[in-house]
Formats: structure tokens, C-alpha cells, sequence
């Protein structure tokens, strides 16, 4: 993996837009840079541009959110409202660049930060959300946020602990540092698992426990099998006694049924032959006279449907000769109609014909009146078309006035051209466009060269402003020397002062040590001096004097405030200084530009002719007035082309419109309707119609006058026949006869209804004689005892019977509960042994790792790492001194690590004893093992070490850059070193500078 680029805005410190290409010169041609600066600058900002971009997190705040940039007022730049940052870098996968930004709304509200990841080699975003960008950027890098910033940014401070913290602090840092927590948790798990299944075997155990003492002896299981033999000997004789009283009360229940269904039986018979007596006085003529009747029934239905059908046919006759009188009616009303709209007498004969002959004269007629409205409508759109420009609407109800309109507009038009010319002289309108484009172009040029005035009156006055600046710093800084020379004299006589005062307070304290011990004599008790008991000396002791303490507090306080005074002054001079230097560059500077302008000013706007001192709005003014009037004067000259086309046109119009009237009036003459072959269409439709109408009702009224002599004739015959047999039977007339004819599904309904009662009765009569036989031969089996006396006896025998069945269920459980029990001992006790043979290897792994901290486990992995970790550090320190390598403690050792002096015959001593220098070098090679050892399975390309060469004497500072510079020059890593040390600025020559304003604002400037 290896960082490309940096580009970032607004981040703490630096505002503004920053860009890092380690493409680029001078990167390209040193890959050992240095990033330096003082004192909160930003120099380790530039390590959490990467972090942020990356992965979200700053190493000194954490996971960054919306709230912890508020609250704590991190990441954005004060007073700035957006910020990004980006780093493009390069991995196995490809070519990405990760993308941080947080903005601010209108409302003043700061927005949530966005992440996205750009592949560069399609310029496609990846489709993720925020959240998953970190995680896809570790997927892409190989490496997590820990590991990274312990393998690419590296702080020696963490390795400064690691070497002199005791065993135990420095696994926990060798876990974080390495991430290897995981063997502390299998440690952990280890133990807590041996737990749980040796938990399961032994709750087991005790069931087992629990289980034996609920087990029967042998001699009880033979006893209860015995007795359970007994008792069900004893059920099988009351069982059959029981069951023979159960059939005899079976018996007595079915002859007490028996009898009771008699009864009912016997009762529905009687109400079937009452039933059968009501229906025969109800309907028994009516049948009766039906059944006289139903020989020569379809004569009578027949007599009966031919005399409805002479009615209804005579009924039917009567109807249609009044639709014939009104149809004739209507065809009058048609003609007269007809006559009307021709305006002429018409005929019966003559209907259609004159409907065409009118129709073709009204239609000539509309044919010439569209042709003139088209004609009319033609030359109004070429009206609109050619005075579209004009301010002039057409006005159709008085044409005449818009043509004087017209002709008004026209001379006042011409006097308004002939004064623009006037005022055009010098332009030549022949050329209109060329020349609208040359006055645009002047126009232009001298709102330029007003801007570029104004601009060189800014930088005058700046000029000016610089000079009273340098005018005001210039005493300042002449002053200034006195006042320090007064300062560092005040601070020389008063701390002179202070130390005649200490002597004084040293001499008073050895008296004061001797009057303590006086102050704490007690008679009675032996002095520790002389071991007397009575103490003249301890009395009259003299008064503490603390004016020397108020001396020296004061006296101090005056040497604080000299010397602050002092520190105050030197600095405001070199504040002053600095600012008198800058202000007189920069002075020249402006002085150099504005010279550079007036020349450029003089050469560029030459071609305006402008003399000395003009007002250059008043120029530009005049230039956009004329270009006004030329556009004026086209647009004046366009319109009145547009009113000589249109006049023409109009007068036309109007000739037109005149014409269309008079079409118009000899239409109307003729014809006022709107829909002419509506009008002339439906009256010959009707006229048709009524017609045919007439002709259909006249072979209507034929057809139905056969139809009712062939009717009346057949009913005579029929009438003829059916009254003798009629009268035969016992009727007056037909119509009696067919009176008593019934409907058939009436006749069918009551003779069922008689039939059903009918079988209703023999039905009944045949269950009663199968009853009766069946009660007497219940009858003969019955027994003497009644029913009581019968469950008397069976309750008696079944509470006898389910006290012997409760004592063999009682037996019978104990055995089976029993069996069971021994089942579920045996089942449990192949469980454990299963569980036993498996347990086995998480006994021993318990007793190789585990522990409830997981702290056994973990001191051995961390041990392990902290051997390699130790390899490659001493692989590095090579590198950087001879005279040291790092070991373990031995067990006689104090705990923390071990520096071996090869230059001292390899002694031993704790690394607690190291000057910082020396620890220097040593946490650095522990940092470049953690890389080595994070890098095994990912290649890194970049590398950034932050502050601690500080603390190097020359020598050593320089083998540290030639290892830096070795390792760089071996992997082609590009190694960014954070420092303030002026040497190691001199000697790398590649460097991110960061400078810091008056205002708390950083700025940043690669120097190669």
C-alpha cells in the first residue's frame, strides 16, 4: 500500500485548500521528506488528513460524528464552513481514492460528514454506504485502523512506554499494539467451555444421586409383582357380574322404550285418520268433479284459449286503425313542414325532389361564403406575421382605425429615424451590424480599463497605507532596544536580591532546626541530645521572624514581572521587526505591480484615444449610449417595413370582409339553420318512415281481419261438440264444465296430499304390530328385580371392582416407575462415559491455556511475540547502533526489558536507565519491527514517523537518517519524518513547511 496524494481544505488549523502529490518533484526525486514546523502548526494534522479520509478516526480523538466535531470543536477550521479530506493511494486491488467531507447548511447547522471511494481507473464511485467506507477501504489496504496507524503512522511514544512498563502492563500494550487479544479471549474461552460441559456431567451426577434413592429393592419389585397377580385374579369374576347386571338393566330400558314408542305410534295413527277426514270435506268434490272432467279436458282448455284469442284479436284490430288515422296525420304535418323550409308548395310526388333542388342551392351558397372566410382568415395571419414588431393590435370589429393607426405610427416613425441619424453621423448605418459589433467591442475595453483604474487606485492606496505602516513600525523598533536594556538590568539587581535573601532564609532555618528541637522538650522525658530529663533551655523561646519569607515572596514576584517584562519586549521587537520586513516587501512588491499595470494600461487601451484624467464612466456612458440609439435606429427602421407590408394587407382584408357580408345576407335569405343536410336529411327520413308505415299498417289490418274469421269459425265447431257431452255429464253449460276444471299442478298437489296421508296410516298400522311383537319377546327375558334394586347392586359391584383396579394401577405404577428410573440410570450413565471420552481434550486444553482471565494463554502468545517482535527490533537497531540489542529479562531480573552493552562486554541493564536519546533509538526500532511485523502479508510503501529526534546528540541523529535513508533507498518507501530539529531540516532537503500567521491560521509550502 502507498499513499499518492493528499489534498485536503479546512482542517484544524489549515484552512484553506492543500495539496501533497508524492508523485510529483521534489517527491519524486527524494521519497525522505520532512514535515516540520513549530509548535501547533498542524505538523500532525497532516497524519489525520490520513486517518480521517481513510477511516474516519483521528488517533488523538477517536471515531469523528457531527456532535464530536461541535462539542469539541475539532477537525473544522474555525470559522469556515465546509472541509474535506482526500488521499489517493495505491494497493494490490487498484487505484482508489478515499474521499471525508462535512459541510454546513444554509440554516448555520452543521450537516452530517459523507465518505465515498472513487476507483481511478474507471472514475466510478463505489455504490456504498458511508458507514461501509472504512471497511472497504481496510478490505482494498489489507490493513485495520489499529493495524495502521501502528504500521504506517507511528508514534514512538507508545514504544517508549512499551520498553520500560513491567511484565504485565507491557502484555496488555504488546496486545494492543499487535491487536492479539484474541489469545486472551481463547484463554478465556478455553476455561469457560472445560466449565460448561464438566457443569453438565456433574449435574448429571447428581440426578444420578437423585435417581438411586427412589429405586425399589429387589425383594419389594418381586412382593409388588405378586401382589399386582392377586388383584387382577380378583377383577375378572366382578367384572362379568357386572356386566350381566349391565344387560339386564339394558333389558328393563329397552321394554320401558318399547312401550313408550307404542304410545306414540298409536297417537300419530289417530291423528292421520282425523287428517284423512278433514281433507275429504275440504276437497273431496272439487276432485271429484275434477275427475268427471279430465276425459274431454284439453277440449275445454282449448274452447277456453280461442275465446281469449277472438278477444285479444279484436282488441289488437280496434288498435292498429288508430295508429293508421295518426300516421296519416303525421305525414301531413312532414309535408306542410317540407314546404316551409323550400319556401315553395310541394307535393306529395315532388317531396324528394325538392329536397335535393334546395339543398345543392343552399350548399353553393356556404361554398362562397368559407371560400371568403378562408380568404379573410389567410390574410389576417399574414397581418399578424409581418407586424408582429409593431405595437399595434388589429382591430376586427374597426379595421379602419387600425389602418389609420397604421399610418400614425409610420410618420412618427420617420420624424424618429431622421432624428437618430442626425444624432448617428459618424456611424455608418449602411453596415449597421458591423458597426454594433465595434461599439460593443469599445464598450468592453473601456469598462475594462475602468476596472483596471480602479484596481490601480487600490494598490496606490495600499502603497500608501505600507508607507504609514513602515513609517509608524520604524520609531517602534528604534525604541524598543532602551526598553530591554532597562528590563534585563531590573531583572540582573532583583535576582541578585533573591539570592542575598535565600542565604539569609538558609541561615535562619539552621537556627530553626535547633529552636524545633528546644520547642519539643518535655520535662520528664530524656532529651536525645544529652539524655537529661529537666529542661532549662526548653523555656523564653524567641518569636519566628517571617519577614524574610515576605522578602523573598516579594522580591520574587518583582523578578517574575521583570522577566516577563523582559520575555514581553524581546518578543514585540522581533514581532516588530519581522513586521517591519514584511510590510517593506510587500510595499515594494505593490510599488513593482502598479508600475507593471500602468504600463500594461498604457499599451492595452491605447486604440479608446482617452486623454489624461477622463472620467471613465462618463466614456463608457457615451459608448453605451450610442450603441442604444443604433439599435434604436434598426429597430425603427424595421418597423416602419413592417407597416408599408402591412397597410396593403389590410386594406384587403377589408374588401374581403365586404364581400363575406354580402354572401353572408344572401344566404340567410335562403336558409337561417346551422346544419343544412340535418335539417334536409331527417325530414326525408321521416317523410320515408311515415310512409312505410302506412303501408305496413294497411297489411296489418288484413292479416288480422283473416286471422279473426278463421278464430270464430273454429270456436263455433268446438262449441258445437263439447255441449252435448257437457251436459252429459251433469253441467249447465261449458263454462261450468270448465270451471271445475283444476290446474294440473293444483290437482297434482291434492291428490299427494291425499295418497301421503293414506300411506301415513298403513305405515303406522304395520310398526305397531312390530312392536307389539317385539315387547313380548323382551317380555320373556325380563327378570323379577326392578330397575333401583338392579343399580343398587351394580354400583355395589363397581365400587368393589375400582378398589381392587386402583391397587393394581397403584402397583403397577411403582413397578414402571422403577423400570423407568433403572432406564434413565443406564442412559445417564452412557451419557457421562460419552461425555467423559469427550471432554477429555477440553481438560487438557483447560489445563495447557485456560484460566477465568485468560491470562495463562495470553502471557504465552504475548511471549511469543514479543521474541519476534524483539528479532526484528534488534534487526533494525542494527542499523542504528552497535552498541545495543534488546532482550527479555531473565527470571532474576526486574521485569521490564533489557538493553545488552555490547561496547561494555555485554552487560545487562534495564532500559530505565537509558538516557532519551538512547530510548529514542530503541523505541524507533521496536516501531519499524511493528511494521515489519504488521507488513508480512501487506506490502507498505509509506511510512510517517512523528516527533522524538529531538533528543539525539549530531551523531547518533545522522546514523538515524542513514538508516531512514537506507530503508528508504531498499524498499522505495516514501518516509515522511515529523520534527522541529533545525539539523534534520538541513539535512533532508525535501520538506512540507508549516508557518503559522498572527490570526491562529496555518499555511503550507513544499520545498525541495
Amino acid at each position: 500500500m502507498k499513499i499518492l496524494k493528499i489534498e485536503f481544505q479546512n482542517i484544524n488549523s489549515l484552512r484553506g485548500t492543500h495539496s501533497i502529490d508524492f508523485t510529483a518533484a521534489p517527491f519524486t526525486t527524494s521519497s525522505l521528506f520532512a514535515i516540520t514546523g513549530p509548535t501547533g502548526s498542524g505538523k500532525s494534522t497532516i497524519l489525520d488528513v490520513i486517518s480521517l479520509a481513510l477511516f474516519n478516526h483521528v488517533p488523538r480523538l477517536g471515531k469523528i460524528s457531527r456532535s464530536e466535531i461541535i462539542n469539541k470543536g475539532a477537525i473544522l477550521t474555525r470559522n469556515q464552513t465546509e472541509a474535506f479530506a482526500k488521499v489517493t493511494y495505491e494497493s494490490k486491488s487498484g487505484l482508489y481514492t478515499s474521499h471525508w467531507s462535512i459541510s454546513t447548511a444554509r440554516t448555520g447547522n452543521l450537516r452530517e460528514y459523507d465518505m465515498e471511494i472513487i476507483d481511478e481507473a474507471t472514475g466510478a464511485i463505489l455504490d456504498l454506504r458511508k458507514s461501509d467506507v472504512p471497511g472497504k477501504n481496510e478490505e482494498l489496504i489489507g490493513l485495520n485502523y489499529n493495524q495502521f496507524i501502528k504500521s504506517v503512522l507511528l508514534a514512538q511514544g507508545e514504544f517508549a512506554q512499551f520498553l520500560k512498563a513491567k511484565k504485565d502492563e507491557r502484555g496488555e500494550l504488546l496486545e494492543k499494539i499487535t491487536g492479539t487479544g484474541i489469545y486472551r479471549q481463547l484463554g478465556r474461552r478455553a476455561f469457560e467451555k472445560y466449565k460448561q460441559v464438566n457443569f453438565e456431567i456433574q449435574k448429571q451426577q447428581d440426578a444420578i444421586a437423585v435417581i438411586r434413592q427412589e429405586l425399589l429393592e429387589e425383594e419389594k419389585v418381586l412382593d409388588y409383582t405378586e401382589a399386582l397377580a392377586s388383584k387382577e385374579s380378583e377383577c375378572k369374576p366382578l367384572e362379568e357380574e357386572i356386566k350381566a347386571l349391565d344387560k339386564n338393566l339394558e333389558l328393563k330400558k329397552t321394554i320401558e322404550s318399547q312401550l313408550k314408542e307404542i304410545d306414540r305410534i298409536s297417537a300419530e295413527k289417530e291423528t292421520s285418520d282425523i287428517n284423512l277426514k278433514e281433507f275429504d270435506e275440504a276437497y273431496g268434490l272439487s276432485l271429484n268433479q275434477h275427475e268427471k272432467v279430465t276425459p274431454f279436458a284439453d277440449d275445454l282448455r282449448s274452447w277456453s284459449r280461442l275465446a281469449k284469442d277472438c278477444a285479444d284479436l279484436d282488441k289488437d284490430f280496434y288498435t292498429r286503425t288508430e295508429r293508421k288515422q295518426a300516421n296519416i296525420q303525421e305525414l301531413q304535418n312532414c309535408l306542410k313542414e317540407v314546404s316551409g323550409l323550400t319556401q315553395i308548395e310541394v307535393a306529395q310526388e315532388e317531396v324528394e325532389s325538392r329536397l335535393e333542388e334546395f339543398s345543392r342551392k343552399v350548399r353553393g351558397l356556404q361554398e362562397d361564403l368559407k371560400d371568403k372566410l378562408t380568404e379573410y382568415k389567410n390574410l389576417e395571419k399574414h397581418f399578424h406575421t409581418e407586424t408582429r414588431e409593431l405595437p399595434c393590435e388589429l382591430n376586427k370589429k374597426d379595421p379602419e382605425a387600425t389602418l389609420n393607426q397604421l399610418k400614425e405610427l409610420k410618420t412618427n416613425s420617420e420624424a424618429k429615424l431622421k432624428e437618430l441619424k442626425r444624432q448617428l453621423q459618424d456611424v455608418d448605418l449602411q453596415e449597421a451590424a458591423s458597426e454594433t459589433i465595434r461599439i460593443k467591442r469599445y464598450l468592453v475595453d473601456a469598462r475594462e480599463a475602468r476596472n483596471q483604474v480602479e484596481k490601480m487606485r487600490g494598490l496606490s492606496a495600499e502603497i500608501n497605507r505600507l508607507q504609514s505602516e513602515i513609517e509608524r513600525l520604524t520609531p517602534l523598533v528604534k525604541e524598543l532596544p532602551k526598553d530591554i536594556r532597562h528590563s534585563e538590568d531590573q531583572v540582573k539587581i532583583f535576582r541578585e536580591k533573591l539570592e542575598n535573601i535565600s542565604l539569609k532564609k538558609q541561615n535562619q532555618l539552621l537556627l530553626a532546626n535547633l529552636e524545633e528541637h528546644r520547642e519539643n522538650l518535655v520535662d520528664g522525658q530524656p532529651c536525645p541530645l544529652c539524655g537529661a530529663a529537666h529542661h532549662p533551655y526548653a523555656e523564653d523561646l524567641p518569636k519566628k521572624n517571617d519577614q524574610l519569607d515576605r522578602d523573598f515572596r516579594n522580591t520574587e514576584k518583582e523578578l517574575i514581572k521583570w522577566n516577563q517584562q523582559l520575555a514581553g519586549n524581546i518578543t514585540t521587537l522581533k514581532h516588530y521587526g519581522k513586521n517591519l520586513v514584511e510590510v517593506t516587501e510587500r510595499k515594494e512588491l505593490q510599488a513593482k505591480e502598479l508600475q507593471k499595470q500602468e504600463t500594461a494600461f498604457s499599451e492595452n487601451y491605447k486604440h479608446l484615444e482617452v486623454k489624461e484624467g477622463s472620467d471613465w464612466k462618463e466614456i463608457c456612458d457615451k459608448y453605451d449610449h450610442k450603441l442604444e440609439n443604433l439599435e434604436q435606429c434598426q429597430k425603427i427602421t424595421r418597423s416602419l417595413e413592417c407597416v408599408e407590408t402591412g397597410v396593403p394587407i389590410l386594406e384587403e382584408m377589408m374588401k374581403t370582409s365586404k364581400q363575406g357580408k354580402e354572401f353572408r345576407e344572401r344566404l340567410e335569405a335562403v336558409y337561417k339553420g346551422q346544419n343544412l343536410n340535418g335539417d334536409t336529411q331527417n325530414l326525408q327520413t321521416r317523410w320515408t318512415r311515415l310512409k312505410e308505415i302506412e303501408k305496413g299498417i294497411g297489411e296489418q289490418l288484413q292479416e288480422l281481419q283473416d286471422k279473426i274469421t278463421r278464430s270464430k269459425d273454429e270456436l263455433s265447431g268446438l262449441e258445437r261438440e263439447l255441449t252435448t257431452t257437457v251436459t252429459e255429464k251433469g253441467f249447465e253449460n261449458i263454462a261450468q264444465a270448465g270451471e271445475a276444471l283444476l290446474p294440473e299442478t293444483k290437482y297434482s298437489e291434492l291428490r299427494n296430499g291425499r295418497d301421503q296421508i293414506q300411506r301415513e296410516i298403513a305405515k303406522n298400522k304395520e310398526i305397531l304390530k312390530v312392536l307389539t311383537t317385539q315387547l313380548e319377546r323382551s317380555r320373556a327375558g325380563d327378570v323379577a328385580s326392578t330397575i333401583d334394586e338392579l343399580q343398587l347392586q351394580q354400583q355395589e359391584k363397581n365400587t368393589g371392582l375400582e378398589k381392587v383396579r386402583k391397587e393394581c394401577e397403584h402397583l403397577k405404577r411403582l413397578l414402571l416407575n422403577d423400570k423407568e428410573n433403572r432406564q434413565r440410570l443406564k442412559k445417564i450413565r452412557e451419557e457421562i462415559a460419552e461425555k467423559e471420552k469427550k471432554i477429555r481434550r477440553w481438560d487438557l486444553l483447560n489445563k495447557l491455556i485456560g484460566d477465568s482471565t485468560g491470562k495463562k494463554f495470553n502471557d504465552f502468545a504475548q511471549d511469543l511475540s514479543l521474541s519476534h517482535l524483539l528479532q526484528l527490533a534488534n534487526v533494525r537497531l542494527q542499523d542504528l547502533s552497535d552498541r545495543y540489542r534488546i532482550d527479555k529479562p531473565a527470571e532474576d531480573e526486574d521485569d521490564g526489558l533489557v538493553a545488552i552493552d555490547d561496547h561494555m562486554g555485554g552487560q545487562r541493564r534495564s532500559v530505565k536507565t537509558l538516557s532519551g536519546g538512547e530510548t529514542f533509538i530503541l523505541s524507533l526500532s521496536m516501531a519499524l519491527a511493528l511494521s515489519d511485523l504488521a507488513s508480512k502479508n501487506v506490502e507498505i510503501n509509506s511510512l510517517f514517523i512523528d516527533e522524538g529526534f529531538g533528543t539525539l546528540d549530531p551523531e547518533t541523529l545522522d546514523q538515524t537518517l542513514d538508516t531512514l535513508e537506507k530503508l528508504q533507498a531498499e524498499s522505495s518507501k516514501t518516509i515522511g519524518i515529523i520534527s522541529h530539529v533545525d539539523s534534520l531540516k538541513e539535512r533532508i532537503s525535501t520538506q512540507i513547511q508549516l508557518t503559522r500567521n498572527g490570526q491562529g491560521y496555518s499555511s503550507l509550502d513544499v520545498k525541495g
